[in-house]
């Protein structure tokens, strides 16, 4: 049986650092080393604030995530309904940003970088998708 959490809540820069907290809390659960919670807390951030900077852009909208686990599988999805993103290949891309000069382009990269596996879903004026797949390693009993 697998265990899971739902949160639902407005796209503020302010709720950025609690939407880490409270999936790490979660996760906190199931014994991860301290360098698998810090990835998914990064991860977790980048794919917040990508709702935030760009889904609903100068709009507050809802962001629903849903963390479960099974056994050592965490599997975390980050669902907005907002612009949604019309070439999802190309915004993948590192470096390409439609947040203008002050963003660096590097969400996608860096949530790839931290977790074992990422599927991002968009249709454009429907919203967007981010799945984060994390695999936590078996400890040793010694």
């Amino acid at each position: 049986m697998k265990d899971e959490i739902k949160i639902v809540m407005p796209s503020k820069s302010s709720n950025e650092g609690f939407a880490r907290v409270a999936v790490s809390a979660f996760v906190s659960r199931f014994d991860p080393t301290v360098e698998e919670l810090n990835d998914i807390k990064t991860a977790v951030s980048e794919a917040v604030t990508n709702c935030i900077v760009h889904a609903y852009r100068d709009t507050i909208g809802k962001i629903y995530i849903t963390v479960s686990a099974d056994d050592l599988n965490i599997k975390i999805k980050i669902r907005d309904y907002g612009c949604g993103i019309e070439n999802v290949k190309k915004a993948m891309e590192p470096l390409f940003t439609t947040g203008g000069e002050e963003r660096a382009g590097l969400g996608f990269a860096v949530m790839e970088s931290f977790c074992d596996k990422l599927r991002v879903r968009s249709t454009p004026n429907k919203g967007t998708t981010v799945t984060l797949l994390k695999k936590l390693k078996v400890k040793d009993d010694k």
